[in-house]
């Protein structure tokens, strides 16, 4: 297991990357606005499920297949943009017949929202490439065993991102329900979700820097 002064720079580092707006933040905010505080969690749920994957490739050394093998990185990285553009065209559909009546927008279950925010953390290669770059900088030699290691990291990074997108969450659930009482913003949150989708998936299909 790492040391504890170890484990408190690491924190310090993780607090600073969960306090740094990205994909998996913005899936979270526009999931909570669109239909809650429970799927905001489920949301969070699964993208720290993702980073758990993403450390077990770490550990087995699998993530390096996309610094040996560029055609592995694109493939993952135009998957992932073709997943987020079908999301982002189910969110723009989405009660799109009677905009103003809330049974038309349709609720995932919470089962949902979790494979959506595990399988967008895990169709991002860059998460792969990021937990390479950081998770072997803090593996000390007499840590005790190396995955071990990198699973007590990817713990912490995940409870230091729970606490920090958890309170995003109790706020943007707040400006969800402010919205839903408005009959002009009855489809703002899916909009709105609708429009992360697409911005994610083009940002991840033009950035093909490794």
């Amino acid at each position: 297991m790492p040391h504890l002064a170890t484990i408190a720079v690491f924190s310090a580092a993780a607090l600073a990357l969960a306090c740094t707006p990205g994909p998996d933040m913005l899936l979270i905010l526009s999931r909570t606005v669109a239909q809650g505080r429970s799927a905001g969690f489920a949301s969070i749920l699964g993208a720290q499920a993702g980073i758990y994957c993403h450390a077990i490739a770490v550990a087995l050394g699998l993530a390096e297949l996309f610094r040996a093998v560029p055609l592995a990185y694109d493939a993952v990285r135009y998957a992932g943009a073709a997943y987020l553009l079908v999301l982002a065209v189910a969110a723009f559909r989405s009660g799109a017949a009677a905009p103003l009546a809330p049974a038309a927008v349709p609720r995932l279950s919470l089962g949902a929202v979790f494979r959506q925010g595990l399988l967008t953390n895990l169709m991002n290669p860059k998460v792969a490439l990021f937990a390479l770059a950081l998770f072997p900088q803090f593996v000390t030699p007499d840590g005790g065993p190396v995955a071990l290691q990198i699973l007590v990291l990817a713990t912490v990074l995940n409870v230091v991102g729970a606490l920090v997108n958890g309170a995003l969450v109790l706020g943007a659930s707040r400006l969800g329900r402010v919205m839903a009482g408005r009959t002009r913003w009855k489809r703002a949150p899916q909009i709105a979700l609708g429009t992360v989708f697409t911005g994610l998936a083009l940002r991840l299909a033009v950035d093909g820097g490794r």
